[in-house]
């Protein structure tokens, strides 16, 4: 049974999580998360069947609770534009303060997960697409589903790329990003009087 109302699942998480970030992926034994939720070690290839299985739901669930944040910052723009470049800089914000996904892309180990936020990284893109398109598609009811789904599925792929490997300022990138899908869903743009001007207009931020 998990502590303080926590199920043992939440638990496993919660001790992986911050073994993940003081060791890196090489450095944690399912022995050891076992040890810091207080159950045995069978518990936890009962739960999670493996330990990359155990390390993909970390971040998976890393992953959710970052969700949560971007429907409320949807919630709080009431034209597209302004939506995704809000959304867009609470991402990069979020992730410059997220000591996991510090772990999975510069820490000790790294090299391992890194597959979860790139080329393996189907369930996590997946779910942060999906999210996205149906918050998007709730709020803004006359979008074409399909096209908004394709582009908010490069949306996130090229955030996702900016944060391994940043191409210019936050603020520039985002207001790129925002351009590329109300461009591409063919709604309004930045509302008059913005800073388009000053970041090259239709210019993709530079590499």
């Amino acid at each position: 049974m998990g502590t303080a109302g926590r199920s043992v699942r939440e638990s496993l998480l919660d001790a992986a999580a911050g073994l993940l970030v003081e060791r890196g992926y090489r450095g944690v034994r399912m022995q050891d998360v076992a040890a810091a939720a207080g159950v045995s070690r069978q518990t936890v290839y009962n739960e999670f069947g493996d330990k990359w299985g155990l390390a993909q739901a970390v971040v998976i669930r890393d992953n959710e609770r970052y969700l949560d944040g971007i429907d409320a910052v949807l919630s709080e723009h009431d034209d597209l534009y302004s939506a995704v470049t809000a959304a867009v800089l609470f991402t990069l914000e979020m992730s410059a303060d997220d000591q996991l996904k510090k772990a999975v892309l510069t820490g000790a180990g790294g090299d391992e997960l890194l597959p979860l936020l790139t080329t393996q990284a189907e369930p996590v893109l997946f779910t942060a697409s999906a999210r996205i398109a149906e918050h998007a598609l709730r709020h803004w009811p006359h979008l074409d589903g399909e096209a908004l789904t394709e582009v908010a599925d490069a949306a996130v792929r090229l955030t996702m790329s900016h944060i391994m490997l940043p191409s210019g300022p936050p603020e520039m990138f985002a207001r790129f990003v925002a351009r590329m899908v109300t461009r591409y869903l063919a709604v309004a743009g930045p509302p008059a009087g913005g800073n388009e001007a000053e970041d090259g207009g239709g210019s993709a931020p530079c590499q």
